[in-house]
């Protein structure tokens, strides 16, 4: 046999054992005439000490890094203890060795702090995923399907797979199309989802699915996409939107238990989509600190609920503010010492084209109740010191003010938001707070196709106060400049996204199972019937055959794991990821064909050079 235990598996009572380990050479260390070797394998390192008995056999036989070696020898204690690795109290004393394959100097260190940048280590990635700390990822991201298939299936969820080779139907991103053999001039696409299909198994009866599933959209790409993906993908029969949340809450909350050892035992706070925009500029909000933004002025249309308050900051002869269509603050908490190279520096921070406003105002509300801004000019002390009371500023506060075009300003909020919250520590990693946001539109206005589009998708029912309304209104839009009042405007989305530290991890709807309602919604985003026929017929034609009220949920497992592992990027928890061009620059993929294969698929390729 090659091996009789792991390198992490022997500890201090297993000495004067006989045993035999294979792995890799992480390390090669001599001291005169004894030799000591770390040996690697994918559950951990044990030290080896070759004596000078084996000093003639390791010259005729040199070992270097990575090496796959076998060692046969006894278990002894060591004499200096290694107390941060397990098997850091032993080592094996050799009594022979058998080199099982060499390896060339590999192109990076192979260690915890490796010397290796992105691109070499991803097209080396077979080597990067013997590092510890890529072990570590990949473990965690098993650790989490294990637990989210242990739950699902206490649940009585039934795993069922789904086809990958299906029919194209762009309403979101692109499909990746694959052509077909068989059926020249005629494609399949890969799925963007199990969307329509496990719609179609709820009409079938099996009322709970899942899938921890391959999805694949061909889209525009950053450190936290990739063209395929994978998602917790699950669907519910005979529910509402309330059985839906509890579920899937107590999902991620067992996750937490068993990958994390954390007790989740917080309620999940709820927040409508409208309360999340106005309040943190974004529908993913960070909930871990506060720092609201404090709408000073906004289009009335854009959050009708609010309060206007606009007369704090209009009629003072200050043309940033009076000509600005939205005007939004932040309170930074204890930051009235700023210095003026400070201000500065986060005037150009908003600048920067990712940002792209043109300025920042400040107000210093001071320790000992006096307020200095940059626009003293403007506005007296009295009314900054009104300002900072709707900001609800307190003494010691620095308050940053942003004006300008409505959605680039609140998005400009939002990041600045979020910057000072990092910058004043108060987005601690290893905190974690979930949120539900509710209440979405269920549509936005496309004014270049004078248009409705789904927020999320067409087959997201409206909340049942809304069916009515959709029901009995016809879609088209009469007047593009008054799309608002229309009623369509108002309907909301029975969806929900759940939210953690910031990051969309889940979202999802409770569906259309009703023929006539999802024709609406069909008609709504432009589709006559035979568009309807040709790309949802079968969906339509289950419809009539007893559908189920049913809704469901998807969690990107990826985003899921880096959230839970402390990274930014989800390319550090898969195993074989694509750069940020959508390649894989250790297979060259992709890559042209042989032009045997378009003759056979009967495509022509015209590309210019």
């Amino acid at each position: 046999m090659f091996r009789s235990h792991t390198c992490g598996e022997l500890r201090i009572q297993d000495v004067n054992k006989s045993v035999t380990l294979s792995g890799w050479v992480q390390t090669v260390r001599k001291f005169g005439s004894i030799t000591f070797i770390d040996l690697r394998d994918r559950y951990g390192i044990t030290q080896l000490l070759f004596s000078e008995t084996l000093n003639e056999k390791l010259e005729a036989n040199p070992l270097g890094r990575e090496f796959v070696l076998q060692a046969n020898g006894v278990v002894h204690e060591r004499s200096n203890k290694n107390h941060n690795i397990p098997t850091g109290e032993i080592e094996i004393f050799v009594t022979d060795f058998n080199i099982l394959n060499k390896s060339i100097t590999p192109p990076f260190t192979i260690q915890d702090d490796t010397d290796g940048g992105d691109d070499l280590r991803m097209k080396y990635r077979f080597l990067d995923l013997r590092r510890q700390p890529v072990k570590n990822n990949l473990e965690l991201r098993y650790a989490v399907g294990r637990s989210t298939r242990n739950y699902l299936h206490e649940h009585n969820f039934m795993d069922i797979e789904t086809p990958f080779l299906i029919k194209s139907t762009p309403e979101g991103a692109r499909d990746f199309v694959v052509p077909s053999r068989m059926n020249p001039g005629q494609f399949y696409a890969l799925p963007q989802s199990p969307q329509t299909f496990k719609q179609l198994l709820m009409v079938s009866g099996y009322d709970r699915y899942y899938q921890i599933v391959k999805c694949f959209r061909d889209e525009d790409l950053r450190a936290d996409r990739q063209p395929e993906f994978t998602q917790i993908d699950c669907e519910m029969a005979f529910v509402e939107q309330e059985d839906i949340l509890n579920m899937f809450e107590n999902l991620i909350k067992r996750i937490f238990k068993d990958v994390k050892n954390i007790d989740y035992n917080d309620a999940v706070e709820r927040m409508t989509w409208e309360h999340a925009m106005w309040t943190y500029g974004n529908d993913k909000p960070d909930i871990r600190f506060d720092m609201n933004l404090c709408n000073l002025k906004f289009p009335a249309h854009t959050f009708p609920s609010q309060k206007d308050i606009s007369s704090l900051i209009n009629g003072n002869d200050f043309k940033v503010f009076d000509e600005a269509e939205t005007v939004i603050a932040i309170a930074a908490p204890g930051c009235s010492e700023y210095t003026r190279k400070q201000t500065d520096e986060l005037t150009e921070w908003v600048k920067r084209p990712q940002i792209g406003m043109k300025g920042l105002v400040y107000i210093k509300c001071n320790i000992d109740g006096t307020f200095k801004s940059s626009i003293d000019k403007f506005y007296s002390e009295e009314k900054l010191k009104n300002i900072a009371n709707a900001v609800n500023a307190k003494a010691g506060d620095l308050i940053f003010i942003l004006a300008g075009a409505e959605e680039r300003t609140r998005k400009a909020a939002s990041e600045l938001r979020l910057y000072l919250g990092q910058q004043l520590g108060l987005r601690k990693p290893d905190e974690f707070k979930l949120l539900w946001v509710l209440d979405f539109p269920l549509f936005e206005y496309a004014e270049e196709e004078n248009r409705w589009v789904a927020r999320h998708h067409p087959f997201t029912s409206p909340k049942p106060s809304d069916i009515h309304t959709m029901i009995n209104n016809n879609p088209v839009i009469e007047n593009p400049t008054e799309y608002l009042k229309h009623p369509y405007a108002n309907i909301k989305a029975n969806a929900y996204d759940m939210v953690l530290n910031g990051n969309e991890i889940g979202g999802g709807s409770i569906r259309i199972y009703q023929k006539e309602l999802q024709q609406k919604m069909f008609a709504a985003l432009g589709m006559d019937e035979e568009e309807q026929h040709h790309k949802f017929g079968f969906l339509l034609g289950a419809f009539e055959y007893g559908a189920p009220p049913h809704g469901g949920i998807a969690f990107g497992f990826d985003r899921l794991c880096s959230i839970l592992g402390g990274s930014e990027s989800i390319r550090d928890f898969i195993a074989f990821p694509k750069n940020n061009s959508g390649r894989d620059v250790m297979i060259d993929a992709p890559s042209s064909i042989d032009k045997k294969q378009f003759e056979e698929l009967q495509i022509k390729l015209d590309i210019k050079a």
